[in-house]
């Protein structure tokens, strides 16, 4: 078989057949291979218009199409799926080849396997693609890992394929071995505070102000025109305007209320505590799923625990509806400012030296999480690279100010009136303890001195100390 491929795509599900798609829209020849022959076939009989596809039959035949240096990207399920056909695939590249794992690999397993396949002269891209199908037929949010040479050679056609915002690609080198799939586990991440931020909005809503789902769809709408405008926004409208259409209901009121995961936002909490960085948002959203996925515990809080709630009454509907859009704008920016607080202590903890800035740019178009003030966090960093903390720049210190009232008066009502809101809640909370004087962190350090001897620092001198608590009291230098 001639080797006149530019690029190959193995793996064929729905995925991988769009992205095989994409590349070959935008006019390059496009190998493409499946375990099954049956799926190469379909995509070739169904979408074969699109552009140039070679497909092959044996991953012999599908290597020898690809012109050198060889780009594979392979797209089947992470974990020991990927590892079997990488194993397949070595034996049959050359020194210099790409092997471009595009799924939701888990970064620890990226940084194994482009250690194990660098030794072996091969580049190893971890490759975070956010988009869903249609982003990854139309332009998604493309975060390559992996060395830079690769990139010289295989970025053009990411970026080619990408998203566009204002004639910017949504794609760009994000740094060494883990960095593209830590920063996709991390966007994931924030996705996960996102909806449950949204969510919670919208049961304040419909408990606050006994709306239907499609009036709160149209609020959504309306906040859609807004510095809230964002794509889960948008379609956050759209679902709850939807009619079921065998029982005539507001589709969300037909919906089972436990929400499932696949396990990007666990790992992103996972490693936010290896970190020791707190993505309180993020973690909050995560066990919320988890605690809607709880039945028997539900079912027997449902009818044992008292409520105690007062009733609400809503005076003002307009004002209401206001209050709870700035909490929610609040609480977004705690969630992306933790989120890149998170790749910040990763970056430095694995020398991936990752620009936050491009981040945020390549999150602008493509991707789940894609929304306009995705702008105002590129401006952040653009001012100062080093931000320290994304709160601290004086466009958010306006923004969130500017609805901290509001925000107390929601999280403040929610809990009178016995209404669920860890995201909101947590995300408050964490805003008065980045901008506390003095935390009571003071008072945990005495107790672990007391029960451990852990010791302590003053606040008066330097120096670490332990005080004899079980004998006479007294300090000493540790």
């Amino acid at each position: 078989m001639s080797a006149r491929a530019q690029i190959g795509v193995t793996g064929l599900a729905v995925m991988g057949r769009n992205l095989a798609r994409n590349f070959a829209r935008h006019g390059y020849t496009v190998a493409v291979h499946n375990r099954s022959y049956a799926k190469t076939q379909s995509l070739i009989e169904e979408n074969g218009s699109d552009g140039d596809f070679v497909p092959s039959e044996s991953m012999a035949d599908f290597v020898a199409s690809l012109e050198r240096p060889r780009k594979v990207v392979v797209m089947v399920k992470a974990g020991g799926p990927t590892d079997a056909v990488i194993d397949e695939l070595v034996p049959l590249l050359e020194e210099g080849d790409i092997i471009v794992d595009a799924g939701n690999a888990h970064f620890p397993d990226t940084i194994r396997r482009e250690n194990d396949l660098r030794a072996q002269g091969l580049h190893f891209v971890g490759t975070g693609v956010s988009g869903g199908e249609e982003g990854a037929l139309n332009g998604p949010s493309i975060m390559p890992g992996g060395t830079r040479e690769s990139y010289k050679s295989l970025g053009p056609i990411l970026e080619d394929i990408s998203a566009k915002v204002d004639g910017t690609p949504c794609c760009t080198y994000v740094g060494p071995d883990g960095a593209g799939h830590f920063v996709k586990m991390v966007h994931n991440g924030i996705e996960y505070a996102d909806m449950q931020l949204i969510a919670e909005a919208y049961d304040l809503l419909k408990q606050g102000l006994g709306a239907s789902a499609a009036e709160i769809g149209q609020i959504f709408a309306e906040w859609n025109t807004g510095d809230l405008e964002s794509f889960l926004i948008e379609i956050t409208a759209d679902v709850l305007q939807h009619v079921d259409a065998e029982t005539g209901s507001a589709f969300v009121d037909v919906v089972l209320d436990q929400a499932e995961q696949k396990g990007t936002g666990r790992w992103t909490v996972q490693n936010g505590l290896d970190l020791g960085v707190p993505i309180t948002g993020i973690a909050e959203a995560t066990f919320a799923r988890a605690l809607s996925g709880s039945v028997p515990q539900r079912e027997a809080g449902r009818a044992a625990l008292p409520a105690h709630t007062q009733e609400w009454t809503i005076t003002d509907r307009d004002a209401f509806v206001e209050d709870v859009r700035l909490a929610l704008y609040a609480s977004k920016v705690v969630a992306y400012s933790q989120g890149f607080d998170q790749i910040a202590a990763a970056s430095v903890e694995n020398d991936w030296n990752i620009d936050r800035g491009a981040m945020a740019r390549i999150w602008r178009g493509g991707c789940i999480i894609r929304a306009g003030f995705l702008n105002r966090i590129t401006e952040a960093y653009e001012r100062d690279a080093d931000l320290p903390l994304l709160l601290a720049d004086e466009y958010f210190t306006g923004a969130v100010g500017n609805g901290l009232a509001a925000w107390r008066r929601v999280v403040a009502g929610a809990a009178q009136n016995g209404i669920p809101t860890p995201a909101f809640s947590s995300s408050l909370a964490y805003y008065d303890g980045v901008r506390a004087e003095r935390l009571p962190a003071a008072l945990i350090q005495a107790q672990r001195d007391f029960f451990g001897a852990h010791t302590y620092r003053r606040v008066d001198r330097e120096g670490t100390f332990h005080t004899e608590w079980s004998a006479d009291r007294s300090e000493s230098e540790a």
